[in-house]
């Protein structure tokens, strides 16, 4: 049974070979789940999900305090074919209650375009991603030093696409909190 004071939402973390993938996901999960370093070649060889982390205070409904538990999938470079199936990680319904956080924000501002723009020039495989999520995405410039402040701007962005989702929660079966 779900906890109905707590709110659950999963971040796929998508982008290129040293894009700060694995960082981007520890500093929303406040944590060091994921390795993360500098190196020649990708770190992240294979799909893996990190401890979620249990943000209270976020929000008030019915008098009550709510919870945010946020879930990071740390991935391989995008595209990369282990993607969709190791997704099954988090049950036949992610679709609905995922968003993806793009990590190469820096690259729609260098290019002069609004975030909406860049991603017209996607491959099919990232815009049809991204159709399947309802377009939940948020894009994170991984060249800037300021993560934490960033942290706030995603949850921000994290409420909302929880308020689109009408306040439901992903039950996941054998979960291993």
């Amino acid at each position: 049974m779900a906890d109905t004071n707590e709110m659950t939402i999963n971040l796929v973390v998508l982008g290129k070979t040293q894009t700060g993938k694995s960082a981007s996901g520890n500093s929303l999960l406040g944590s060091s789940d994921f390795e993360s370093r500098r190196s020649p070649s990708s770190v992240t060889t294979c799909c893996s999900l990190g401890r979620s982390c249990r943000i209270l205070g976020i929000m008030r409904r019915n008098g009550c305090e709510l919870a945010l538990r946020v879930r990071v999938l740390d991935t391989p470079s995008y595209p990369h074919s282990a993607l969709s199936k190791e997704q099954e990680l988090l049950g036949p319904t992610w679709k609905d209650f995922t968003a993806v956080l793009l990590t190469h924000a820096d690259k729609a501002e260098e290019a002069g375009c609004s975030e909406e723009t860049y991603l017209h020039s996607a491959s099919s495989t990232l815009l049809s991603l991204l159709s399947s999520v309802q377009h939940k995405y948020i894009f994170l410039d991984n060249q800037k030093s300021i993560i934490k402040e960033e942290r706030t701007t995603v949850l921000r962005k994290l409420l909302n696409f929880i308020r689109q989702n009408n306040y439901q929660v992903l039950l996941l079966k054998n979960s291993k909190e």
